[in-house]
């Protein structure tokens, strides 16, 4: 079966301290496993990177106090979810907000249900954690955007 085809947007956010918001997701058709992942999803027929990714960030966390920078990284990964394949072209778009305590809301949407918790990161964290952390090559991004600013153009992830 070929994969479905996909466009996303994943949002970098970053707090005050550096830290880079993540979530915890799993997928109940491999039980048991799970990943951090940035907030983010599904580009909508109409909508734009950035809306999208305002969108999602409101939908998965209620953060809707952003500053919004630019793109910073895209790419394609090929992953199964729920049984099925997919092939998602992402885009990473940064972003900073002061508001620390976050927590996952009851957006209701069948996506949120499978996102476990929040935990903000610090880059020494990412770099040394034995978890499954996505995109690979996250904590390398982060690194870059701290000390020399957002990429022009985006990087390749």
């Amino acid at each position: 079966m070929a994969a479905e085809q996909r466009r996303a947007v994943r949002v970098l956010l970053l707090d005050p301290d550096d830290r880079v918001l993540l979530l915890r997701g799993t997928d109940p058709a491999e039980p048991g496993t799970t990943w951090w992942i940035t907030p983010g999803g599904g580009i909508e027929p109409g909508e734009g990177p950035l809306e999208a990714a305002r969108r999602e960030l409101a939908e998965e966390t209620g953060l809707t106090d952003v500053d919004w920078g630019p793109l910073v990284a895209h790419g394609t990964v090929e992953f199964s979810f729920r049984g099925r394949e997919y092939r998602q072209e992402q885009w990473f778009r940064l972003a900073r907000t002061t508001r620390t305590s976050v927590s996952l809301t009851d957006g209701g949407a069948d996506e949120h249900a499978l996102l476990l918790a929040v935990r903000w990161w610090t880059l020494g964290e990412l770099r040394a954690t034995a978890e499954t952390v996505h995109p690979r090559g996250l904590a390398e991004l982060v690194a870059r955007v701290l000390t020399d600013g957002p990429p022009e153009p985006p990087v390749r992830l």
